[in-house]
């Protein structure tokens, strides 16, 4: 970052000159730098460490006081908000491939479901997801692992999406798509952690 005066002939400038350099204001004083254009990464962890934290991050409100109360002492260990400590133990649990939890400690004994039967159907750059409960619902959500190739093992690297079961059949349209074909596996977990029995593999084209 190097101070300028008079920038552009001017007594003032601001943007991007030849998607090369930037002319800005820093504490008030011109400076130029370079244009750096920010990078979002979307490797296999870090879409699925995203796809939980946007749920984790949806659903905190949707808590009762009781759920909130346990994690008050985790929160207050680290001297952190109890939406911090859920988000955070939450996360921590997920990189090893387990459930969220709605309670801590998490118990692992709520009903996670059966395996359901999804229907996916093709569309211009997306795929819509009409997943039906199987012999029995899961208490909380569903998972969505999708992958290009089939026989695929899923993991929480190729989890697109965590969604909550809203009903039967619960609809999720994943995009925007590149034009392939997309393999899916889809399994449900409960409020306390526990997973439930994965889905065979499904299949379907995005045009």
């Amino acid at each position: 970052m190097v101070r300028v005066y008079g920038p552009a002939m001017s007594l003032d400038a601001s943007g991007t000159l030849a998607e090369t350099i930037t002319f800005t204001k820093w504490k008030g004083r011109n400076v130029l730098r370079q244009r750096v254009i920010p990078a979002n990464p979307k490797t296999g962890p870090q879409v699925g460490i995203r796809a939980m934290m946007k749920f984790l991050a949806q659903f905190w409100t949707t808590l009762t006081a009781g759920n909130k109360a346990t994690w008050e002492t985790r929160a207050k260990l680290t001297n952190i908000a109890p939406f911090n400590a859920f988000t955070s133990y939450n996360l921590k649990r997920w990189r090893s491939f387990k459930g969220p939890t709605k309670v801590d400690p998490a118990i692992d004994t709520a009903e996670g479901g059966a395996a359901p039967t999804t229907t996916p159907t093709g569309g211009i750059r997306q795929i819509s997801l009409s997943i039906a409960d199987g012999a029995q619902a899961p208490g909380w959500g569903w998972f969505i692992y999708r992958s290009i190739v089939t026989g695929f093992t899923p993991g929480y690297d190729n989890c697109v999406a965590a969604i909550p079961r809203v009903g039967t059949p619960t609809i999720f349209v994943d995009s925007p798509l590149e034009a392939d074909d997309y393999y899916y596996r889809i399994g449900g977990f409960g409020i306390d952690g526990k997973k439930g029995t994965l889905e065979v593999e499904r299949t379907a084209a995005s045009t």
